[in-house]
């Protein structure tokens, strides 16, 4: 893949925040450094990131939404506010002893929880 300045601010946009941006917030943050940017531009080196693995998406009912923490990790999407949170990464003793207990090999997994947030709780509470 060749360089491209627009992907590369892409990248480190995309990697700089933990809120699991759709490609509009992504579009709305790159047109601050790169103003002429298109959203047909996002959406190909959001794609080519994706397809690259340089970052993950997340299908998020009818939208898209992308992560740039690699890391092993899980999600847990609040249903009040639709936030997507990272979580820990403590479900892989679940995944090592399915992959002992059975002839499965397990290359990947995906765990998305789902509840309310702490902040909604708060809020409902007060």
């Amino acid at each position: 893949m060749r360089y491209s300045h627009q992907r590369e601010e892409i990248l480190k946009i995309v990697q700089s925040t933990r809120c699991h941006p759709t490609a509009d917030w992504v579009y709305d943050e790159v047109r601050k450094v790169i103003p002429n940017v298109s959203l047909g531009t996002v959406y190909r080196n959001l794609n080519q990131l994706v397809n690259t693995n340089n970052i993950n998406a997340l299908n998020d009912g009818p939208v898209i939404r992308y992560d740039g923490f690699m890391e092993m990790h899980d999600h847990f999407k609040c249903k009040k506010c639709d936030t997507i949170y990272d979580i820990d990464h403590h479900s892989m003793n679940i995944i090592y002893e399915l992959n002992q207990n059975t002839n499965h090999t397990i290359s990947n997994y995906s765990l998305n929880l789902e509840g309310i947030c702490c902040d909604c709780v708060e809020t409902t509470n007060n």
